[in-house]
């Protein structure tokens, strides 16, 4: 496979994370298609996160990789901050307590070369097999739409491998006034005007393999990720995605979804104690 036809930046956005980070990083380098360049985005860490990498390049005499210094503006401020800087023609995004698995991107790339007109590919993660969108069954490749998304988390964020002249000429990035599921917010937008698919395969473990919804970290917090959600509806009905109809019954959804979460991981535990 071409390395050429294909150059890769690998964007990682890390705060404080020292004890996760050179894991990520030996996943990165243990790809069997090799990446063309590692951005690490240090979002104003306060432990030695930066030590860190600069003993794992040490070590490994690294020569592609650059470490960009910000205060601490964010997850999205560090990725677009990455995204802007990388030169690669493609951008694989991972997370600084994430990993990839070997031929996470080796996988992606063959998907490309016999679909040159796929813009974004993104991957299953912790084992996960997805079985369906809505009442949609999808197999081993599948488009995804932009509207399918407002039904169902289908990417996530270390699995994506994207096409860096799109984010250029459409001017798409991911929003740093939103701080819960702007992720997916980025994913409707990339994928409105062009050729997303998930190749469904698990390739990449995330937070130790933890559940998407009410566990640590941001996910946590439920009634938080629910305004993202409805955020994300009046986004997409603004950009013509969705139509009134569609966007009322997916808000009405969404609320069900909600209440659902909050009795399985608010109330239940109570009273299983």
């Amino acid at each position: 496979m071409d390395s050429k036809k294909f150059s890769i930046s690998a964007v990682i956005p890390a705060f404080n994370a020292s004890k996760s980070i050179e894991r990520c990083l030996e996943s990165v380098l243990r790809q069997t298609f090799p990446v063309f360049e590692i951005i690490v985005i240090n979002d104003g860490s306060t432990d030695n996160t930066v030590d860190v990498i600069f003993d794992f390049v040490e070590k490994h005499h690294i020569t592609n990789l650059k470490i960009i210094n910000q205060q601490n503006s964010g997850v999205s401020s560090a990725r677009n901050a990455g995204m802007k800087a990388a030169s690669g023609n493609w951008i694989a995004l991972l997370d600084s307590d994430d990993e990839w698995l070997p031929n996470k991107l080796e996988r992606q790339i063959e998907v490309l070369n016999q679909n040159p007109e796929i813009d974004f590919i993104g991957t299953g993660r912790n084992g996960e097999f997805l079985k369906k969108i809505g009442f949609k069954k999808i197999g081993s490749l599948t488009k995804v739409t932009a509207k399918q998304l407002l039904i169902k988390y289908v990417f996530a964020t270390p699995t994506v491998l994207l096409k860096k002249s799109v984010l250029v000429n459409q001017k798409i990035q991911f929003d740093s006034n939103q701080s819960h599921t702007e992720d997916n917010k980025f994913f409707i937008a990339f994928c409105n005007n062009n050729s997303c698919y998930l190749l469904n395969e698990s390739l990449v473990l995330t937070g130790g393999g933890k559940q998407h919804i009410g566990h640590s970290g941001l996910s946590s917090n439920i009634t938080k990720m629910e305004i993202g959600e409805l955020r994300n509806l009046v986004f997409a009905y603004k950009n013509n995605v969705i139509n009134f109809v569609e966007l009322f019954f997916l808000a009405l959804l969404s609320g069900i979804r909600y209440f659902r979460r909050i009795f399985i991981f608010k109330i239940v535990p109570i009273f299983a104690r």
